[in-house]
């Protein structure tokens, strides 16, 4: 059999991976899994995630709901609201088709905050029944859960709108914005205009087109809902929408109604159980605990950096393929990214098989 020999530049992380690979009984050394990725990853491969756990057995848990709160949003309004872990939100259409922006906070440490992109990388565009919506890092934890939609019509990819977008795009000095919004909301708790994150936009309906989003007409109807069980204490800030001039909420703003229940047994055991990580850091590990009271920035003298993992020196590491593999491995394009490079286009094929295999 033909051989040929590769080299491949691998940093310490990488080599970690695959040697977690290894050690985990995907292949005998590094060699052979180069043989299998080559192999596999050109028919797809299976996924190597566990099964989905069983779901729960709710039969013979209450389904009793204890009212905490109510309160009616009404158009250019949002309101602040405290929903205790175990506790349940619910955000209802009055009328149908109308927008909501939706943001929390930690109760006990606002800096931590719903997060629109990672909740974004998590579920996709358009989160569901089922998904979580994350804290930013460097706390990535799951704040609360979407236990009910009837919609299913939400959006992350749009950011909330500005005071600036109705002046520069529509001629406004003034108009309802849901930044504006949100500020006033949560200036009962003693938040600023800089506190305000990007929203999860309830019962709005986008899609792809292109290159760009595109906002569609509004589908939801009135008793159409999102119920969202608190994972933690949390400071919720639901909005109306300020878009009357766009079709976000078919150009017209209306009322919605918003509820705060004790969670139900079967309510709390239908929430997925959550991994601990110990990459889920709180201040008390942060080398900068402090937040700022002031506005200038000014250089720290006695700043020294100290960077993840760095340098980061990647090593030659070589690999012998059989020619088969060799032809294989040329046949998959990757030379209009890496060239003549054999080993880089290995290096892909390698990290590429990983994702599929272990992320799916």
């Amino acid at each position: 059999m033909t051989v040929q020999t590769l080299t491949l530049k691998l940093n310490p992380q990488q080599r970690e991976l695959l040697e977690r690979c290894i050690a985990a009984g995907d292949a005998a050394d590094l060699q052979a899994l180069a043989q299998r990725a080559v192999r596999e990853w050109k028919d797809g491969v299976p996924s190597a995630r566990p099964a989905p756990e069983p779901a729960p057995d709710l039969a013979g848990l209450s389904t009793q709901r204890k009212a905490v709160a109510s309160h009616v949003l009404q158009p250019g309004t949002g309101k602040a609201m405290e929903v205790k872990q175990g506790q349940l939100m619910r955000i209802e259409q009055i009328e149908g088709a109308q927008c909501v922006d939706f943001n929390c906070f930690n109760l006990h440490d606002y800096r931590e905050f719903m997060h629109v992109g990672r909740t974004r990388t998590l579920h996709g565009f358009n989160p569901g029944p089922g998904d979580f919506l994350w804290s930013a890092p460097p706390r990535e934890r799951a704040m609360m859960y979407i236990l009910a939609d009837t919609a299913r019509c939400n959006d992350v990819m749009f950011p909330r709108c500005s005071a600036n977008l109705y002046e520069s795009a529509y001629g406004f000095a003034r108009h309802t914005n849901c930044h504006d919004i949100q500020s006033e909301a949560q200036r009962e708790y003693g938040l600023t205009p800089d506190d305000v994150h990007d929203s999860f936009n309830l019962f709005m309906r986008t899609e792809i087109v292109g290159e760009r989003g595109r906002i569609e007409r509004q589908v939801s109807k009135a008793g159409d809902h999102v119920e969202f069980v608190a994972l933690m204490d949390v400071l919720a800030v639901p909005n109306i929408c300020g878009a009357d001039i766009m079709r976000t909420s078919n150009f017209s703003l209306k009322p919605v109604k918003v509820e705060i229940f004790e969670a139900s047994e079967r309510d709390l055991a239908s929430v997925p159980p959550q991994q601990a990580y110990a990459t889920q850091r709180t201040p008390a590990q942060f080398k900068q605990p402090h937040i700022r009271a002031e506005r200038a920035l000014q250089r720290d003298a006695s700043y020294v950096p100290e960077f993840v993992n760095t340098p980061l020196h990647p090593q030659a590491v070589q690999v012998q393929l059989p020619s088969a593999d060799c032809d294989t491995l040329a046949g998959f394009g990757l030379h209009q990214f890496y060239g003549s490079d054999a080993g880089a286009q290995l290096r892909d094929v390698l990290f590429s098989w990983w994702e599929k295999r272990y992320l799916g």
